[in-house]
């Protein structure tokens, strides 16, 4: 298959151009290529493609940063969701775009399920269930993956911070009541592959597997990169001086991803361990 990744540069984006192309013909187009709140870019990049497949990476995910910057924030993540779908839907090309946990308010207090009712609590949030909106409404040949917590070899993440931090700083303190799943990008990548190869279609959750608090997953990443000599210290998410709210428990339930496809993400803390051992240091 021909596939156009937008936002191949990214953290995921790149993850995605490294898989795929393993079987299939991958071209990548980023912000220096294009504007994606465009729609005659999107059309003219898609066009240009020919892709049987458009991959769409591209997202505003500085969740903080959407509170003051509203508009920038919806002009990538819902606009230039409608942008891409309107031209794949007039071209029949099949469009893969992700979503996230932060749709959710996590008040469910058990793993989400891709029929629950979203209620974000922050504007990121809402600017990705818009997304959502247009692209559901729009296209009848799309993937949508919601996955959360990302960390992968490019760009900026919390397991990359945290390691940094704690070569300075012998003494850390992060939050314990924020539950969700630390997912690779490495592995949602190998994910997609699946699932675009499989013909699949609507909506997945898709996380490597099983839960923490950020306060478990910064002491298991220290763990990983031998710096237990770090004392960290549990707070609260109230203690904090943050500009969005955060969902308190946005577990996803991969369920449906099993049941369609038969596989499975690895368990977090193994996904961790590859890409600690990985990491440039």
């Amino acid at each position: 298959m021909k596939i156009l990744v937008l936002g191949h540069k990214g953290m995921l984006g790149s993850d995605l151009v490294s898989t795929l192309s393993l079987s299939h013909d991958v071209t990548g187009k980023d912000i220096e290529d294009f504007d994606i709140s465009s729609a005659g870019d999107c059309r003219d990049v898609v066009l240009e493609s020919g892709a049987d497949v458009v991959v769409n990476a591209a997202a505003y995910t500085n969740v903080d940063g959407c509170e003051s910057n509203r508009e920038g924030c919806f002009s990538v993540n819902a606009e230039g969701v409608k942008n891409v779908a309107l031209i794949c839907k007039d071209r029949n090309i099949k469009i893969v775009h992700f979503s996230t946990d932060y749709v959710f308010d996590g008040t469910k207090g058990s793993p989400y399920l891709e029929a629950d009712v979203c209620n974000p609590i922050n504007v990121y949030g809402e600017s990705k269930m818009e997304g959502e909106l247009y692209l559901r409404e729009i296209s009848d040949n799309y993937i949508l993956l919601r996955t959360a917590w990302l960390y992968g070899k490019n760009g900026k993440n919390f397991v990359k911070s945290i390691i940094k931090k704690a070569r300075n700083v012998k003494k850390l303190e992060v939050v314990d009541d924020q539950f969700g799943s630390p997912t690779y990008t490495v592995d949602l990548a190998a994910a997609v592959k699946v699932l675009i190869e499989g013909n699949h279609k609507g909506v997945f959750h898709v996380t490597n597997r099983g839960k923490c608090s950020w306060y478990e997953f910064a002491l298991k990443a220290l763990e990983h990169a031998g710096m237990t000599d770090v004392e960290v210290k549990s707070i609260k998410s109230e203690s904090l001086v943050r500009k969005a709210l955060r969902p308190q428990y946005s577990v996803l339930s991969c369920r449906k991803f099993f049941d369609v496809t038969r596989k499975t993400l690895r368990f977090w803390q193994i996904a961790l361990s590859d890409y600690v051992s990985r990491m440039e240091r």
